[in-house]
């Protein structure tokens, strides 16, 4: 599907969305409306609508949400279109009163149609989405890559290639890049087409048009041949940087003297305005948590009270910030002994310590929720990589490089890494690629969208 069917549904989205506020704030009758404060004309309503489903259209193209190819899942694209949205709806409501736009548009409406615009447009895109997905799937190929590397960045990236249907692209195979290096184990050997001393021959053999260069092992002389036998045969080149192997995000390229230099990113959170945004949410969100989920937490203290001798609330010294120990509140879900004289351990599905109640509150992420007010006490935040205990945080700074990057936050109740399943005893590699991509790529919205995957999640919750 074109561009321009992704604007014609937008703009039906929006535009229909901007109408729905309206009625419901003016003819629903479930809003109060006072007369004397005059109503606005339904001429003059669907031209404010126009003008500000205008200035959202033109925010969603200039933040590039009309670019095609697709690439990525659909959920990954949520933050970027609620964030287009706020945004829009900033501007529209900068440019009514730069110009003096009369009338204004109803304030209570414009609330309401955030909620409905985010609503039909997630909708309307999530629909797109699906149809292009199921198209591009059944596209002919037109991509035929060869990959130059057999390590697991080169798998990995094989693998990339196949789940997205958006690049309709198939993989020929590997080149290796050293005589020495062993391939990945998962690479199927037939896969194994030869080695970079006969890239030119396999390029011709397998009719590549698409080179992807993923072990920068390869000598600077034979990799400027690489590309230039490429631009001559008008196949395309690229390059994974060196750089994904340590890094999950982006880079920063800045320019001295016209020499291009590439640095590591700030995070999202070394800024102030940020880190304050965070910190607010996480305020409101644990005080009307906690208001909301009193009666649950006092009938759970009780049924952990009755269930087993020991206190109701487990506390477990943990990692914070810039390594700062806290003490992280839990509902008890364990036997009162369940420590005593043994070394720190990961629960197990069938642990024996557990009890009944501790299984199921575990199962379900209710034993988590005293957290809250680790979170007023400003030792955690809603969302974080998952505060670790100091054994074994010491132990995996020993063996695991960029281990301590995740502590240069607060930790979290629930994080990218716990939504995914990577909690308990899984790898721990693993589980540092999504806290670390949590933390370069952090914003509200993705806050909002783990949240909402924590409700549904839980896959390795013993």
């Amino acid at each position: 599907m074109s561009a321009l069917t992704a604007v014609i549904a937008d703009t039906a989205a929006i535009y229909g969305a901007f109408m729905l506020a309206l009625w419901i704030r003016f003819d629903s009758q479930w809003i109060a409306v006072d007369p004397s404060k005059g109503i606005p004309t339904s001429e003059a309503m669907i031209r404010s609508s126009l003008v500000a489903t205008a200035v959202l259209l033109i925010t969603f193209r200039a933040l590039r949400l009309y670019r095609r190819p697709h690439n990525g899942r659909f959920e990954d694209k949520v933050p970027r279109i609620i964030r287009a949205i706020g945004m829009g709806l900033i501007l529209y409501l900068a440019l009514e009163q730069a110009l003096q736009l009369q009338p204004p548009f109803s304030r209570i409406a414009l609330a309401i149609a955030s909620g409905t615009i985010t609503f039909l447009v997630l909708l309307e895109r999530y629909i797109l989405y699906r149809i292009e997905w199921n198209l591009a799937r059944h596209m002919t190929k037109i991509n035929h890559v060869l990959i130059l590397g057999t390590d697991a960045v080169a798998w990995n990236l094989s693998e990339a290639i196949r789940k997205e249907p958006f690049f309709r692209s198939t993989v020929l195979g590997f080149v290796r890049t050293t005589e020495d290096a062993s391939p990945h184990p998962e690479i199927p050997p037939e896969k194994l087409l030869g080695d970079i001393a006969d890239f030119e021959e396999l390029f011709k053999e397998h009719h590549a048009n698409e080179v992807i260069l993923a072990d920068l092992a390869v000598s600077h002389p034979r990799m400027v041949e690489i590309i230039l036998h490429c631009e001559n045969h008008f196949a395309g080149f690229r390059i994974v940087p060196d750089l994904f192997r340590i890094l999950t995000s982006s880079v920063d390229i800045q320019d001295i003297n016209g020499i291009p230099v590439v640095a590591t990113a700030r995070y999202p959170l070394d800024y102030f305005n940020k880190r304050l945004l965070k910190r607010l949410f996480d305020i409101c969100f644990s005080t009307i948590a906690l208001l909301i989920l009193a009666l649950p937490m006092a009938i759970i203290a009780l049924l952990v009270k009755r269930s087993s001798p020991g206190p109701v609330l487990y506390k477990q010294v943990r990692l914070g910030e810039n390594c700062e120990e806290f003490e992280m509140m839990k509902f008890r879900t364990m036997r009162q002994d369940a420590e005593t004289n043994t070394t720190p351990g990961w629960t197990t599905p069938d642990d024996p310590r557990k009890t009944k109640l501790g299984s199921f509150l575990r199962k379900w992420n209710l034993d988590e929720l005293p957290q809250f007010i680790n979170v007023l006490q400003g030792h955690m935040s809603i969302v974080g990589p998952r505060p670790e205990r100091p054994f074994f945080a010491e132990q995996f700074t020993q063996e695991i490089e960029r281990y301590m990057k995740r502590h240069i936050f607060k930790p979290g109740i629930t994080g990218w890494a716990q939504v995914h399943g990577l909690r308990g005893d899984t790898s721990i590699e693993e589980r540092l690629r999504y806290d670390l991509y949590y933390l370069e790529n952090w914003s509200l919205a993705l806050d909002f969208k783990i949240i909402l995957k924590t409700i549904f999640s839980h896959e390795n919750a013993y």
